[in-house]
Order: C-alpha cells, then structure tokens, then sequence
C-alpha cells in the first residue's frame, strides 16, 4: 500500500512571493504575471522558474470559476 510510503517533511523555501489564484488552472499564467510585477515593485528577484501550487479547491466538485489555487515562488 502506497500509504505506508508516506512521510511529512519540512520544506525551507525562504523568502518566497505568493498569491491565492482564483479561477481556472488555465488562467494561472495571469496570476503569476501579478506576482512578479508585486517582486518588481518590491525589488525582488525570482529565483527560479519553478514554483509550487497548492490546490486548495478540489477539480472534480463545484465550479472551475472558483477554484481555489495558491501559487509560490521563491525570491530575493
């Protein structure tokens, strides 16, 4: 059983931009161009392309109009 090979971890990310995304997955693109005009404008840098998005909402129920999607990058 896949369950037993579960584990909790930390995770450091340090200093990171992060936003709550609400709508389609597919209009995240939107969402990440807010955040690093929000890093520019707070002289911050991404770090890297790669991001982490906790979905909060789950796809299969209600409306793809309300999904509820955090979206984080790290900066410095």
């Amino acid at each position: 059983m896949l369950l037993s090979q579960a584990k909790f971890e930390v995770i450091e990310e340090g200093k990171c931009v992060q936003m709550m995304h609400i709508g389609k997955y597919d209009d995240e693109s939107a969402s990440f161009a807010q955040m690093e005009t929000f890093a520019h404008e707070n002289n911050l840098e991404r770090i890297s392309m790669t991001h982490r998005e906790i979905y909060i909402s789950d796809p299969r129920r209600g409306n793809p109009e309300k999904l509820k999607t955090v979206l984080r990058f790290q900066a410095q």
